[in-house]
């Protein structure tokens, strides 16, 4: 069975990294074995492979941002390109939502809005109805959250998905295997409140009380349920030779 790569673009904040890396996070939240994945972090320079022998790519988060235009961000959107015209499957989340919308030609920056952090809720568009990975869902339901940039504008072609009261563009699908999700699907709800608690200062600055973000939090499985489902779509879609 061909693997799936797990490719790591940031590492989570220091005070949750006794729960593993974000390539740990998402392989979990996922239902993947680890004998079924493959690891690039590309952050410290390490190599992407040859996409032909894939079965699908998950793309992480990062604290980086999209616009500072590093070398190995740079590199990677070059690989990601090519491998979405070539058909792979891949789901990009937060950082990795951007970047595959900065490369298949969207627009990428800072949030007008500002920063969105914790418990949202996603309003799903008339499109996710016969969408693979949203199909089924209720028209509005929760997830995690936790970033200051965002798709402005998604890439040409591409079908918005879902959004929410801060962000236009929480979801979009390009062609017919490639995704992005604004939002972290892999997020325990430890785990967000960890994030909250971390930018407890930086929210204060901005005018959000963390406390209150932090009582709102709660579990989002159906969030979960979309990235399982894109394992599931891209291990079909192996097994059939498309």
């Amino acid at each position: 069975m061909k693997p799936f790569l797990l490719i790591e673009t940031g590492d989570p904040l220091p005070s949750l990294r006794r729960h593993g890396g974000f390539g740990h996070w998402i392989r979990v939240a996922a239902g993947l074995h680890g004998r079924e994945v493959r690891h690039a972090r590309v952050l410290d320079g390490e190599p992407l492979p040859s996409a032909g022998g894939l079965a699908g790519v998950l793309v992480s988060g990062s604290g980086a941002m999209v616009t500072e235009r590093l070398d190995w961000s740079e590199r990677t959107a070059a690989w990601l390109r090519e491998a979405a015209d070539a058909g792979l499957p891949l789901l990009g989340i937060c950082y990795g939502h951007q970047l595959l919308a900065d490369a298949l030609g969207g627009q990428v920056d800072y949030n007008p809005r500002g920063r969105e952090m914790g418990t949202v809720e996603l309003e799903l568009a008339d499109a996710a109805a016969t969408d693979p990975l949203f199909t089924g869902l209720p028209s509005t339901l929760p997830a995690h959250a936790t970033h200051l940039q965002t798709v402005l504008a998604p890439p040409p072609g591409a079908t918005v998905l879902a959004r929410s009261s801060l962000d236009d563009c929480q979801a979009f699908r390009w062609g017919e295997a490639t995704w992005g999700v604004q939002f972290h699907p892999e997020f325990s709800t430890g785990m967000m409140r960890g994030y909250i608690h971390a930018r407890a200062d930086a929210l204060q600055r901005e005018g959000h009380c963390h406390r209150s973000l932090l009582q709102a939090v709660r579990p989002a499985p159906l969030a979960r349920r979309v990235l399982r489902r894109f394992v599931h779509q891209a291990r079909r879609r192996a097994h059939h030779g498309a």
